[in-house]
């Protein structure tokens, strides 16, 4: 039997393999670690999409001359998961309320919601409750589609665009304490959603960065590695929204000016020095 990746010869032996669902599931760690999924599948000419995969997992080897495995990157995959959701939306703003529900239950059972539960949880949380009726309307979810779109094709501009938010967020942090004392709760809810919404978009960037070539292993912060800059990072942050829920204003207010704050500066000049530089 001929196998094949992408139309290229594999390096692959056959052992006590019987059905294409064993080839597959010996892939499986190999794609995993090279940041690549199973997209697609081709048997003598018959082509399966990411959809009906399943249908030809039980097939046995024996009688098939070619197998064609596709893959596709992450970035590939989330793009086009995105690209479907956007248009459900659109055909979901403009249903009644039965087709509504239709449309609903088809996007909860399509492959662009499984991989988005696995890969982009936050975003299909987002997009479960538009289709439920419950949550932001269609229209805003496509904005937060788009917002990730551009990640995902313009990451380093996505990178640039952010620095006068990050400039004006330090700011905010840095009064974050006399917000507290003086009363201005909504103010100060507002700049730890802004918080919280900006790193997690620092931290997506970093990672779509990262999957399209740029080499972390040697990024510093403070004389640590940036893994584990960003690991501490996050504890403080956890750190930091715990202290708001018990409403210590003091701790709340020590960790925005003192710990995130500058932390927050740091992080961001040490992801885009490496990004603009030429490769």
């Amino acid at each position: 039997m001929n196998i094949t990746i992408n139309g290229n010869p594999a390096d692959i032996t056959l052992e006590s393999e019987q059905y294409v669902g064993d080839v597959l599931a010996g892939l499986d760690g190999w794609l995993t670690g090279s940041g690549h999924r199973l997209s697609g599948l081709e048997i003598d000419g018959e082509t399966a999409d990411s959809g009906s995969l399943e249908t030809l997992f039980d097939r046995e080897l024996a009688g098939i001359h070619c197998l064609d495995i596709r893959t596709s990157s992450l970035l590939e995959l989330t793009a086009e998961a995105l690209i479907h959701t956007r248009e459900d939306s659109k055909g979901y703003e403009h249903a009644d309320f039965e087709e509504k529900q239709a449309l609903a239950g088809r996007w909860l059972q399509s492959p662009a919601a499984l991989f988005l539960a696995g890969q982009n949880p936050d975003l299909y949380q987002w997009a479960e409750k538009t289709f439920s009726g419950e949550g932001i309307s269609a229209g805003e979810l496509r904005l937060l589609i788009d917002e990730r779109l551009r990640e995902l094709t313009d990451p380093l501009g996505e990178l640039n665009r952010a620095e006068p938010l990050i400039d004006g967020l330090v700011r905010r942090l840095e009064d974050l304490p006399l917000d507290i004392q003086t009363g201005k709760d909504g103010r100060a809810v507002e700049t730890i959603e802004i918080f919280s919404g900006l790193s997690g978009k620092i931290f997506r960037v970093f990672a779509i960065l990262k999957a399209g070539g740029l080499d972390a292993s040697a990024l510093k912060v403070d004389d640590i590695s940036i893994q584990a800059f960003i690991e501490e990072f996050d504890a403080i942050l956890r750190e930091l929204l715990a202290a708001y829920e018990t409403k210590d204003a003091v701790l709340v207010g020590d960790l925005a000016e003192y710990e995130l704050a500058p932390r927050l500066r740091k992080l961001y000049a040490v992801i885009k020095g490496p990004a603009i530089s030429p490769v």
